[in-house]
């Protein structure tokens, strides 16, 4: 089975009167790039967290938001700094009596200097608490992933009967490429004939001109190796995992043969045919950008 690289997740857990809630989101990436987000006192489980989600992801740029509420309102500990806060104010009071200006201390302006505060966690088993964070993680990861698997399920169709079109399209390059010899061999003879007249036409040479030119034009060896790649297209569907990047190579490589049949080619009919299966291939690589 294939997956997308786009997804999202949600779990929510409850662990000693706190809320946990978990989303995951991924969009398209080169390679995996995770960010967690998270509130500070819970930084102790970040690493655990991206290391969680780098056993379910391979490739994309992964964003993890974490969100914990406490019901119970004793996560931390506020408390006054007063040794910092009686400074303060003997500070500001000195500078009303021996300076012209207004003795307007306030709570506010004092709540705002730093330091005034002392905020302090409070008690808590990190690792239990860890725990429960990498236990949700893993629900929204299980939704994430069921996501991925879905779209991956389509594009693996849509890939599926893209194939099954170029292998049409190729038949009929193959089954061309003859009948472009036959026709310009009769070409050939018609202009001989219409140049020497009544002089007889050497047909030895005209055989040796259509030999020239067939192997001129032969695309049997870019239709068996495109073959071969339509191949492992199907073996790497079948397969499953993540195949983005060698899919992107393997892209590579029957773009190549289309465009040496192209070049190749001096038929219209055949031309016509290298432009379906370039627009194939392009609607393939679209998809693949989306492929983890």
């Amino acid at each position: 089975m294939i997956k997308s690289m786009t997804g999202y997740g949600r779990a929510c857990r409850s662990f000693e009167n706190r809320e946990i809630t978990v989303e995951i989101r991924s969009v398209n990436n080169r390679y995996l790039d995770c960010t967690v987000k998270l509130p500070r006192i819970y930084g102790f489980a970040e690493d655990r967290i991206k290391q969680l989600v780098k056993e379910h992801v391979t490739r994309g740029k992964v964003d993890v938001f974490i969100t914990v509420v406490n019901m119970a309102g004793d996560a931390v500990r506020i408390s006054l700094n007063r040794p910092v806060l009686e400074g303060y104010l003997s500070a500001m009071q000195t500078m009303a009596a021996d300076y012209p200006v207004k003795n307007d201390i306030s709570v506010t302006a004092l709540s705002r200097l730093p330091d005034v505060f002392l905020v302090e966690k409070a008690d808590m088993d990190e690792e239990a608490q860890a725990q429960e964070i990498l236990t949700a993680t893993e629900e929204a990861l299980r939704q994430y992933d069921a996501m991925r698997a879905a779209e991956g399920n389509a594009m693996e169709q849509d890939l599926s009967n893209r194939k099954a079109a170029i292998l049409d399209l190729v038949a009929k390059v193959e089954a061309r490429s003859p009948v472009t010899v036959a026709e310009y061999r009769a070409r050939l003879q018609a202009k001989m004939q219409e140049v020497l007249a009544s002089t007889s036409i050497d047909e030895s040479r005209i055989l040796t001109e259509a030999a020239v030119f067939a192997d001129k034009i032969a695309v049997d060896e870019e239709t068996v190796r495109l073959r071969s790649h339509l191949n492992q297209l199907g073996n790497m569907l079948s397969t499953g995992g993540p195949i983005g990047r060698k899919l992107d190579f393997l892209l590579q490589e029957m773009n190549r043969e289309a465009n040496t049949i192209g070049s190749k080619g001096n038929d219209l009919e055949q031309a016509r045919v290298v432009v379906e299966i370039k627009a194939e291939l392009e609607k393939i690589r679209e998809q693949t950008q989306n492929i983890e």
